[in-house]
Order: C-alpha cells, then structure tokens, then sequence
C-alpha cells in the first residue's frame, strides 16, 4: 500500500461551539468515523493533526485579543486543553500517526507538526513510501488547504475528499478548492 490519509485538525475548538467553531464541523466528524470503520484498511498511514498551542504567550503573534480572523486569531487549541482533544465523534482508534502543530507559532499545514517522538510527516511519508494522499478535515479555506498545498508540493498526488471537510466560510472554502484542484488535487465526495 502506498496511500495515507490525512485528518487535519478534527478539534472541539473547531467544531460546533469551540473557540473557532465552524459550521458542519460535528457531522464532519462522524462522517470521518464512518468513511474510517469502511475504509481505514485502505491506507499504509492515516495521520491525524492537532493543533496545540502554548498556554502561555502569543505563540508567535497568532493569538490576538482583537483577531482579524486571517492571520491573528482569538485563543484556541490550546495544548492539554478540552479545546484542544478531538472531537468526541471522531473515532482515532484506526489514527496510527498523531501529528501536534504550532507549539509556540502559528501553523497550519500537518507538514509543520511532529509526532510526539519527533517524526515529521514528509518523513512518515517517505519511510512508508506513500506516493498518494487522501485530505479530510476542517477548515477547508485554512488548515487543509495549507496540508494537502504542502503533500502537492512534495510530490503526493492529493484527493480532497470535499464531504469530510467543513470550512469557515462558503466563499473562501469554494476559493481553497478551486485552488487545490489548479494545483493537480482531485476533488471527490467518498458517499458517506
């Protein structure tokens, strides 16, 4: 198998009622559960992102108590918190990679976490010899735009699987896609 599937940022703080909750986000989730209990033996990974943000500090300039919403944000996911777990409808039980972004910066490709025994995730690629990538997530406009633009850029063919993500905003989640897809992403629904 040569086949990874990415779950980028599947978090309280992003779905319904988190920090940066967005629309969609809880059934995104359970979709994700669902397409995993049909297909997780598909794929040699399925790495799992968080972000997981300093308590302390700005982390870099990305919190902001007056956010703009496009590079400076209110607090979220911070590390240890409720905020920052999984959504309680995802199901990481098939997740054998989990990948922390943004200790003390702003990120928001899973290419700028690490696993917690200091693995990137180009190297996982690269040891486990994936040659395609699978993107599912949230936020479409944000985190998996930035994750599935990083696996294009180091070579993987991509497929954004487009009903397993949810965004911040209709318009810039349409922007994001038409983006990927002029990048050489596929774009597919899997039909959960």
């Amino acid at each position: 198998m040569s086949k990874a599937l990415f779950l980028v940022d599947v978090q309280n703080d992003f779905t319904e009622g988190g920090a940066l909750g967005v629309d969609g986000g809880d059934a995104v989730a359970e979709r994700i559960t669902r397409y995993l209990a049909d297909h997780a033996g598909e794929y040699a990974l399925i790495v799992a992102s968080r972000d997981w943000h300093d308590a302390e500090g700005d982390n870099g300039g990305h919190f902001h108590p007056e956010p703009d919403f496009v590079g400076t944000w209110p607090v979220h996911c911070v590390a240890g918190t409720e905020g920052a777990e999984y959504d309680p409808g995802l199901d990481t039980s098939t997740v054998t990679h989990h990948v922390k972004k943004g200790q003390g910066k702003p990120a928001y490709s899973l290419f700028e976490g690490t696993t917690d025994d200091g693995a990137t995730v180009a190297h996982l690629l690269e040891e486990h010899g994936v040659v395609d990538v699978d993107v599912a997530g949230i936020a479409t406009d944000y985190c998996v735009r930035a994750s599935a633009l990083d696996a294009i850029e180091h070579g993987r063919h991509v497929r954004i699987l487009t009903d397993l993500v949810a965004g911040v905003a209709a318009e810039s989640s349409d922007a994001a896609l038409a983006e990927l897809a002029h990048a050489g992403a596929e774009l597919t629904r899997t039909g959960v």
